[in-house]
This record gives structure tokens, sequence and C-alpha cells, in this order.
């Protein structure tokens, strides 16, 4: 399966839910050895239990608890935690005039 074509991958247990654009395929292996073998594919940790694909993020919405809502390509949404707020950055460093994003 190419990286490219993963939205993002989920924890459940023992196995990751990896989340293509139509289709999704349970793996057994965990998330942080997934997390190693995709960080170098722009993949990043929004949240203990998900990666999402970098280059597919559409939108970051703040919410009032310090959380933000993730819209990614295809619709789906993802909650990126306050512990995973710095990781953040890593997108808005993509995006024009986003500089600083995480720093608050």
């Amino acid at each position: 399966m190419d990286a490219a074509d993963l939205v993002a991958v989920e924890a459940q247990g023992n196995y990751v839910l990896l989340h293509r654009t139509l289709t999704s395929h349970m793996l057994r292996e965990s998330i942080v050895a997934m997390e190693g073998k995709l960080n170098p594919y722009g993949f990043v940790r929004i949240h203990r239990s998900v990666l999402v694909n970098g280059a597919l993020v559409e939108e970051i919405q703040p919410s009032s608890t310090g959380e933000y809502l993730i819209r990614v390509s295809g619709g789906r949404e993802y909650t990126a935690t306050r512990t995973y707020k710095k990781n953040l950055q890593l997108f808005a460093d993509s995006w024009i005039g986003m500089s600083g994003f995480a720093a608050e």
C-alpha cells in the first residue's frame, strides 16, 4: 500500500485501522511503529491514537477547550488534543502566513 493513499491511521487495541479515501484496512501493528514508518511521508500524530497525512489536511479549527478539529480530504474529521498541539506546527509551516501557529 502506498503511503500517499492513506488519509489517517487510528489505533484499535493491538491493531491499527488504515483509512484510505474509500476503504479501510486493519493491520496488526502498534500506532508507535506506524508513526515511525510514516513520519518520513508527512504523517503527524495529533492524538494518542491518531496519525493524519499532512498533505491531506484541509482545515484546522480551534475549539474553546484548547483542542483542534482537523478536517482531511474526503471530509473525515479528527480531534487534535492539547498534548499534540505542538505537532500542528508541522501543518502550519507548509501553509503561507501561518508561522507561529502553535506558539500561543
